[in-house]
């Protein structure tokens, strides 16, 4: 008889437990279902569901998160020509998910990735909307292709028409043709929305602190967007709670021409919040990959710092939702700190000015 370590078993009770969430959120969706229910088809107690996943919605994201990060295995297959080409393929890509209209409506939730009465308490539908300002830069990073031009508010307005295919295909599945809603997307691209970065409050940024600083990075971090590993030695890094993910653009127009910038993202509740905000990252990422290389991102890094890692290396004590701190790294030596609003661009600013 084969005897299990502890680990071994753990890790095959928490599959038992993510398969038989996966089967009752299939067939009851997420309001409906029942802790004691999963625990019966994984055949084990409440408990031992509870030891692996703190509440229902733990749970349920973690299915999500499963879902998701095994359909985003594959690589770009096709090389756009322009922007438009890459937003009608990016539609394509992301409508993949809607369900078909024979479809059981809490299968068709589970396939859409639907939050629907998931987050009605806390603050969930705050973090909601960080991340999609995440998400959209991810989107016009790579539709920019390093030129001087900003492309951040359509991809917001091409996520906006994608988010609402979904939510109509929700309520009314079979309603509307996705070629019709890819084909816009796709001429989003034309629209001459006077997209400018001059955020109003950054004039009154407090500056970095320049200093000298040694520092070991931490070993291990993998970027969420190429899947490699990230090395801090040189660049900006940015720390930036799970409420804050807006401000990741700052650091990235802040930064010089061909400089890494590391939005490392952490969270007060790496349960709930912190796996709310790896489901969103995994799922655009895996659509863009569809469509991108991971050279479109040229500099840009993201890591989920759920151990708090960098934050800690980097001496930030309040890490939670709100967190916003950065520092300008130069061959292991962190040579200018900011914290708080605007700490992204702080420290990218000095380090221009410092190389200038």
């Amino acid at each position: 008889m084969v005897r299990l370590t502890r680990v071994q078993q753990q890790a095959r009770t928490r599959a038992a437990v993510l398969a038989a969430a996966r089967e009752e959120f299939a067939e009851h969706g997420f309001v409906p279902a029942k802790v004691d229910r999963i625990a019966e088809r994984a055949e084990l107690t409440r408990g031992a569901v509870y030891s692996n996943f703190p509440s229902k919605r733990a749970l349920y994201l973690a299915v999500l998160i499963d879902l998701v990060e095994k359909a985003a295995q594959e690589e770009a297959t096709v090389s756009p020509d322009s922007p438009a080409d890459a937003l009608g393929v990016f539609a394509r890509v992301w409508l993949e998910r809607l369900p078909l209209v024979g479809d059981s409506a809490p299968g068709g939730r589970l396939q859409l990735r639907s939050l629907d009465g998931v987050f009605e308490d806390g603050h969930g539908p705050a973090v909601l909307a960080q991340v999609a300002r995440l998400e959209a830069l991810l989107l016009a990073i790579a539709l920019e292709g390093g030129a001087p031009v900003r492309r951040v508010r359509v991809a917001e307005l091409v996520l906006t028409v994608l988010d609402g295919a979904g939510h109509r295909a929700e309520t009314a599945p079979g309603f509307g043709d996705p070629f019709d809603v890819a084909h816009a997307c796709r001429h989003l691209a034309g629209i001459d929305l006077g997209d400018v970065w001059a955020p109003p409050h950054l004039p009154y940024v407090a500056p970095a602190l320049v200093c000298a600083d040694a520092w070991t990075a931490p070993r291990g971090l993998v970027d969420r967007i190429s899947g490699e590993p990230v090395d801090l030695a040189n660049g900006l890094v940015v720390v930036l709670g799970a409420n804050r993910l807006g401000a990741a653009e700052e650091a990235v127009r802040a930064a010089r021409p061909g400089e890494q910038v590391v939005v490392v993202v952490v969270s007060g509740d790496r349960e709930e919040i912190g796996r709310l905000v790896r489901l969103r990252v995994a799922d655009a990422v895996g659509c863009l990959r569809k469509v991108f290389a991971a050279e479109a991102w040229q500099h840009v890094r993201v890591v989920l710092d759920d151990g708090e890692l960098v934050a800690s290396a980097l001496g930030v004590t309040d890490i939670g939702d709100e967190t916003e701190s950065a520092v300008s790294v130069r061959d292991g030596v962190i040579v200018a700190r900011a914290h708080g609003r605007g700490a992204g661009h702080a420290a990218g600013a000095r380090r221009r000015e410092a190389t200038s």
